[in-house]
């Protein structure tokens, strides 16, 4: 991908091919490598297990090809609780890899076997893409492969990054970032986030979307992890609950000329009031969030249907085809009509 991009936008993307393409029915599995070595937390783990190795072509997910790979590619890697993960594949299998993802750390300065690092490097130059989630980050920065890239990781850990690896460029308030092809992402459910975004990259909205519904979690969020520093108040809850309901009276409506007045309205406040508590709520601002939502539901129409380009913008909120294009541009980098054809022609942006 040309240039990094981040969160902050929930479902940005770099280049042309940011449309992802659908597997046909008779295409390879997407293989993914999951790095593993002494250390790495068992949440991360089962995080890319439950999105990559669980069969669920039957309602339309793409079949995937998830391997644990690991220096030896037989011995049993140690984690915290007493739990263990076997490994079937050894380092060289990282070569065959559309995706190499890497667990976080239950000691994020945990050294990495010389190894594993040597193979991640490999991998990256081979132009395979590279993710890692929460202090994940800390084992891509001992390979290297952050010095003068931008990075992110949970914000508790922030500073630690900075110490250790000053090369990195630390950027404080995403939920994952991008590049030159390699992700990272900020601590615990932001792993899923990212994962959910890479599946949505490679294969499309609605492929991200199922794999959501099936593990009972949001196929994105808008915002960044800023939002999670600070413990919310009583009067922030019930802030909150009430910003919850215009959300999903706006996400029943995108095809209405929304404004902000007319939501602030609806959560009984004044527009400023409500733009302040609705970016304290989500990392966003209020035009920002509709915004995402009506590419999302462009995309998905895009993706499922054979609707003419007008009725496309129309249902998605955009009013035209000349400002839906014009945001397609701007967000995602391609085009409406290159974004249906990259899934009519089954191409993907993480490259094989």
């Amino acid at each position: 991908m040309a240039g990094p991009t981040e969160t902050t936008e929930t479902t940005e993307t770099t280049g042309a091919a940011g449309a992802a393409g659908a597997a046909g029915a008779a295409a390879p599995p997407y293989r993914v490598a999951l790095v593993a070595f002494p250390g790495i937390r068992a949440f991360d783990v089962a995080v890319i297990t439950e999105v990559w190795g669980t069969d669920r072509t039957d309602r339309g997910a793409p079949a995937f090809d998830l391997r644990r790979v690991a220096a030896d590619g037989t011995t049993a890697v140690p984690m915290r609780g007493g739990l263990a993960l076997h490994p079937d594949r050894p380092l060289d299998w990282l070569a065959e890899a559309d995706l190499v993802v890497v667990p976080g750390l239950d000691d994020h300065l945990t050294p990495a076997p010389a190894p594993v690092l040597a193979a991640l490097r490999r991998a990256h130059a081979r132009g395979t893409t590279v993710a890692a989630l929460c202090g994940g980050a800390f084992t891509l920065a001992q390979a290297g492969l952050l010095d003068d890239r931008r990075a992110i990781t949970h914000w508790r850990l922030l500073d630690l990054l900075r110490t250790h690896h000053p090369r990195v460029t630390v950027v404080p308030d995403a939920l994952f970032i991008e590049d030159d092809r390699i992700w990272t992402a900020a601590g615990t459910a932001a792993g899923i986030d990212l994962c959910l975004h890479l599946v949505r990259l490679a294969h499309g909205a609605e492929a991200a979307a199922t794999i959501a519904r099936s593990m009972v979690t949001a196929p994105f969020r808008t915002g960044t992890q800023a939002q999670f520093i600070e413990h919310p108040t009583h009067h922030a809850d019930r802030d909150a609950d009430a910003l919850a309901a215009v959300r999903e009276h706006a996400l029943r409506r995108l095809d209405e000329p929304l404004t902000v007045a007319d939501l602030a309205a609806r959560a009984g406040m004044s527009p400023r009031s409500f733009a302040r508590h609705f970016a304290a709520a989500t990392g966003t601002t209020p035009l920002r969030w509709l915004l995402d939502q009506r590419i999302a539901a462009a995309q998905k129409l895009l993706e499922r249907t054979d609707l003419p380009m007008p009725e496309v913008a129309r249902r998605a909120g955009f009013g035209s085809e000349v400002t839906m294009r014009q945001h397609f541009a701007a967000r995602l980098a391609t085009s409406p009509r290159a974004y249906r054809a990259a899934f009519t022609g089954g191409s993907s942006p993480i490259a094989r």
